[in-house]
């Protein structure tokens, strides 16, 4: 086998895996409050400190495009899981946060997804889990623009 070879094998092994996992993860989230990737924007939000991020800065975490977004942030707050509000320090932009309900719905769906995860890793021993994480962020530190 070349380099090349390698390389592609290795990229093919590794996207075949997150498409079957990410299959999945989805199949067993409970879609009966959010979805997929309205999931995806409120657990973006938690992670941030005051659970809020201007939206062009969300955009940066999700694999949507910026109209796509808008729109799901739309419905989000319609559903009272997200409420858009200006920036004080730049009027031209817009911040999304997690109101009250949103963190709710999060740890409810986040719990179920947490077990989910913890189900389909488990065929990976803890060695091989934080093996997995460090070529991970190799990989996602080679791809940054630089």
């Amino acid at each position: 086998m070349t380099d090349r070879t390698d390389a592609v094998d290795a990229w093919e092994s590794l996207y075949r895996a997150q498409v079957a996992v990410l299959r999945q993860l989805v199949a067993e989230l409970p879609d009966d409050e959010v979805n997929f990737t309205e999931y995806d924007v409120l657990f973006n939000l938690y992670r941030q400190p005051d659970r809020a991020l201007r939206i062009r800065d969300l955009n940066r975490h999700l694999l949507l495009s910026q109209p796509s977004v808008s729109r799901l942030l739309d419905r989000l707050a319609a559903r009272d899981l997200v409420v858009k509000r200006r920036d004080p320090v730049d009027a031209r932009g817009t911040i999304v946060a997690l109101t009250e309900h949103g963190v709710e719905v999060f740890r409810r769906v986040g719990a179920q997804h947490a077990r989910s995860i913890i189900a389909r890793m488990s065929v990976l021993s803890r060695e091989e889990q934080r093996q997995l994480s460090a070529l991970a962020d190799k990989l996602r530190a080679g791809a940054a623009p630089g």
